[in-house]
This record gives C-alpha cells, structure tokens and sequence, in this order.
C-alpha cells in the first residue's frame, strides 16, 4: 500500500475542488481496513502519551455533505482511543439557548482540555457554510444591525472569516493542535449513498427528505467550501481535502495525516518519573510484596 504524504492533501495554496480528487483506492478494502486497525493502535498510545504529557489538547474538525462519511470516519479511526480522553461534539441546528449567545460560544464551550483530543463532527464553519448558503438564517441569530437578508453581505462574511480565523490563532497560539478535514465527495456517490438509506432497511433512519433539499443546492455548497478552504487554511490551522468516495482509503487518510503529524511534536513524551520516587521503587515494591 502507497504511503501517505499529507502534502498530496494540505490546503497550502489557492485551490479548485474541481481539480481534486474525490476517489481515491489505496488497495483492496480488506487490506486497507487491515492496516488501518495497526495505525489506529499506534494513535491509540499516542494519544495516552499525549494525555500524560498534559500540555497540548486537539482539535479535530471535520466538515463533508451530506452522507461523506463523517460519522463512520470517527467510529472506524478513533475506535482504539481512551474514551476518557476522547470528546465527539455534533453541531446541529442552534438552541434557543446557543442563539442567545454569540455564534461561536457553542463551539468554545466544547473545545478540549489539555491532554484531551475533541472532535467536531461538523463544526465552526457550518457559520460560513450553512448560512451562507441559506442567508436567512442568519437572522435568526438576533444579531445588532442586522435586520434583512439584504445586510447579509460580503462585509458581513469577512469579518465572519476573520473572526473564525482569530479564534483558531488563539487557540494555536494557547496549545491546541488544530486538523481540518473536508471529506470531499462526489455527487454520483452521494446519490447512491442516499439510495442505500432508502433501499436497507435498517439505514432509513439515516433519511431525511431535507438531504434532498439541500442536494439541490450542490453546486451553491461546492462554491461555499471551496472559498471557506481557501481563506481559512493556514500552518497552524491546515484544512486537508480527503478524498470521500472509498471510505476505507479515507479513513486511513486521515489517521496517517493525524499520526504523522502529532508524532513530530518531539516535546510530547511521557513526564519523568520524580527523583525522590524513583529512588525509593525498589522500597514500594517490596511494601506490596509483603502485604
């Protein structure tokens, strides 16, 4: 099987989601589902190492439409983590309770402690995606000077971006480790996506006519994401495109991306054990041994 370069994926320039891919076959399902279960094992006890080194947390952002596979990506890679030091958030609709804050309170209050990984199961962006595909909800957000649609305008989603931008500097800068990744898929395969919900049974559950609603809007959510990508993706906040379509291929994307990355921080080791507690192992063995 090919090794992963995060480079082949960062969003480190100005790009066209038209020109990336959204299929992408590393090998054969099993083989790669086999050797996703070995890496996911590998972040498993990294993610312990992280936990006791206690000063970075993690950011794990993950934005697709509608069926990319946002749900079963966290499942399938996360499945050998500490859940003690796993945190999974789903943003839906807002509260009345979230509205009476600023758009960005939900997402702080959730955001991990040191030591801990958090995972946004669509995320901040849904304030620059959603809504900008569907202005009016903004107006649902009682915010000063905004009364019509009509004040919805490109002022008001620059400085929208700007905020969004702000907030992940601050949080880089306080030591969150922050990946972004747009699972991108293609229209054909989210059309029989939507088809396998109406034709098993036991995925209707998954079906929701809004999901054809929105499908209508694709073109306007390809337009919405590919500037998001392009204005927000920085060093300390790097989106990845991950191709969608195979989702095994794509779940071993992203844990390679993750691995690779959080195993450069040199600084992330276990801390050391206390001199005075080191020097008296041998006599708190011995207490326990004869007990």
């Amino acid at each position: 099987m090919p090794k992963i370069s995060p480079d082949d994926y960062i969003v480190n320039s100005s790009i066209s989601l038209k020109d990336r891919k959204t299929l992408v076959q590393l090998d054969e399902d099993e083989k790669v589902e086999k050797q996703l279960r070995k890496l996911r094992k590998k972040l498993g006890k990294l993610q312990d190492t992280l936990y006791a080194h206690g000063k970075y947390a993690v950011l794990i952002c993950i934005q697709g439409m509608d069926t990319a596979g946002k749900d079963s990506m966290i499942k399938e890679v996360f499945k050998d983590f500490n859940t003690s030091g796993l945190i999974v958030h789903s943003f839906k609709v807002p509260t009345p309770l979230e509205l009476d804050h600023d758009y960005l309170w939900r997402h702080y209050i959730a955001l991990p402690a040191r030591g801990k990984f958090a995972i946004f199961n669509r995320t901040h962006y849904e304030n620059v995606l959603v809504t900008r595909v569907h202005p009016s909800y903004i107006l649902g957000e009682n915010q000063p000077g905004i009364h019509t649609v009509k004040d919805v305008n490109d002022a008001f989603w620059d400085r929208r971006f700007e905020e969004i931008k702000n907030f992940e500097k601050h949080l880089a800068d306080n030591g969150t480790i922050i990946f972004k990744f747009f699972l991108h898929l293609s229209k054909e395969e989210q059309k029989n996506r939507l088809l396998r919900r109406l034709n098993i049974e036991d995925k209707h559950w998954k079906f929701s006519p809004g999901d054809l609603k929105e499908r209508k809007l694709w073109d306007k959510y390809q337009v919405v994401y590919e500037d998001a990508l392009n204005r927000t993706s920085a060093k300390h906040a790097p989106w990845f495109t991950i191709p969608a379509d195979n989702k095994p291929s794509a779940r071993y994307i992203v844990a390679s991306i993750l691995y690779q990355a959080l195993k450069g921080y040199s600084d992330i080791k276990e801390p050391p054990l206390d001199d005075d507690i080191r020097a008296r192992l041998e006599e708190y063995k011995a207490e326990l041994n004869n007990e």
